[in-house]
């Protein structure tokens, strides 16, 4: 199959979703009945990778991997986990203007670029999704809000329309998919002359507050603790999956009405793995983890022109791997001063039986975690503890190999150290914020 002319991109991106929260993951159906059916038609439809992860197992740091499609580590504000509200005027804790990013690169390559939804990556003055390459921007600034209010967790109002605040009502999930649709018919062909386009389409849910549309009471009620850790259940968790399935359902019927959806690129994944209230079943751990269930996410890619429908793969990939797959498919190429680490998929999503080697590596602050995927084979260290499974075999991580291979767990940890000195040291001043006590937590 060829590559028709160059692809509309939409990529989006959920917040805190598991990675078994959809139907086609296997999810389990709430009560008001399925819970993805719009995601679970484009990956029938479309091409489903099942052994896909997140750069980092929080926000903002898979957010900077993303943008670059380099390892997080490169920059000084990947190495908080995540920036948080506290960094609000730093001229360090952000996304530098001056860095190429993947929406810089299609903008001069001839995209129509905009972002609508999550940024969290530094605050204006000094950083915003403008001073990086988008054309429009709509959505909060910082990591979480209220889905009435649109405050965020020291108060303030956050959302913004470029760079001035936006006060505008409606539930935020709902906003971002109206601006989505707008989005799309405004780049219809007769509009927009034919200009290819890329969207990035990042959503705050499923992330807290436990909000669904018809909450709006609870507003006040989260006002003063926004991580709402004595609300939420997995019913309202399915609803505010549902809200967001619902309305990438309204984008893709805009994509067919004007004519755009057989060129465009949809694809849709989670910035992390999921909190309280996810299903990653069979996998063990959640966001902050670098466990599978904190780094595993959904990767869905959905292309008609090219994409063969009922696909599944398992190549290993991460987040900027498919920020690298946007970026040749736009025809543009890396900086050279800021080569990619990302390994573009497109031979993949031409042929879903393609397959080849691709190590994935992380590190922690929290915990001194670190992890190497490499074959069937991970590393993992956590507390200093090593750790060696065969991800295949035992998907939950629960049979350390460590004593029994001490040859193969040696040649990864030796491989993940190598790896380690080509990227900066975690600065000392690196700060860790969950945004709430662990010890808040139920245990997993």
């Amino acid at each position: 199959m060829t590559t028709p002319q160059r692809p509309n991109i939409i990529f989006i991106v959920a917040d805190d979703l598991g990675f078994a929260d959809l139907g086609c993951y296997g999810g389990r159906d709430a009560k008001f009945g399925k819970v993805s059916p719009v995601l679970d038609r484009l990956a029938a439809a479309g091409l489903k990778f099942t052994q896909g992860y997140s750069n980092s197992p929080v926000c903002s740091p898979t957010r900077f991997a993303l943008m670059t499609a380099r390892y997080q580590y490169r920059l000084r504000g990947g190495a908080d986990e995540p920036i948080n509200s506290k960094s609000k005027g730093s001229k360090v804790l952000g996304l530098p203007p001056e860095h190429p990013t993947l929406p810089s690169l299609l903008k001069a390559s001839g995209y129509r670029t905009a972002l609508i939804g999550k940024w969290h990556l530094g605050y204006p003055p000094h950083f915003s999704p403008l001073k990086s390459g988008y054309e429009e921007f709509f959505g909060p600034m910082s990591g979480g809000v209220d889905y009435f209010t649109h405050a965020s967790n020291n108060g303030t109002h956050d959302l913004y329309t470029n760079e001035e605040e936006k006060h505008e009502d409606g539930y935020l999930t709902d906003l971002i998919s109206h601006k989505a649709v707008d989005f799309v018919n405004r780049m219809a062909p007769g509009a927009a002359q034919g200009t290819p386009f890329f969207l990035s389409l990042h959503y705050t849910a499923p992330h807290w507050p436990w909000e669904t549309r018809e909450d709006h009471a609870l507003a006040q009620e989260v006002k003063d603790n926004l991580f709402h850790l004595h609300g939420g259940n997995i019913h309202t968790y399915h609803r505010m999956i549902h809200h967001m399935d619902e309305g990438i359902g309204w984008m893709v019927d805009a994509l067919k009405k004007t004519g755009q959806l057989d060129n465009t690129l949809i694809v849709f994944t989670s910035d992390n793995g999921g909190e309280r209230f996810s299903d990653n079943w069979p996998l063990v751990g959640g966001k902050m983890d670098l466990t599978e269930g904190g780094i595993r996410v959904p990767w869905i890619a959905h292309w008609p022109a090219v994409i063969a429908p009922g696909g599944t793969s398992a190549q290993h990939c991460m987040t900027m791997d498919w920020s690298a797959t946007m970026v040749e498919l736009a025809g543009a190429q890396a900086d050279a001063e800021h080569p990619f680490d990302g390994v573009s998929m497109l031979p993949v999503l031409h042929d879903a039986k393609h397959q080849f080697e691709r190590p994935l590596y992380w590190r922690m602050n929290h915990r001194g975690q670190r992890a190497l995927r490499m074959g069937d084979y991970k590393y993992l260290r956590v507390d200093g503890n090593d750790y060696l499974f065969n991800i295949p075999a035992d998907e939950r991580e629960r049979a350390n190999l460590a004593k029994h291979q001490p040859e193969k767990l040696q040649s990864l940890r030796a491989a993940w150290e190598a790896w380690d000195s080509t990227v900066p040291a975690i600065p000392e001043d690196a700060t860790i914020s969950l945004g709430y006590s662990v010890k808040d937590m139920p245990q997993r």
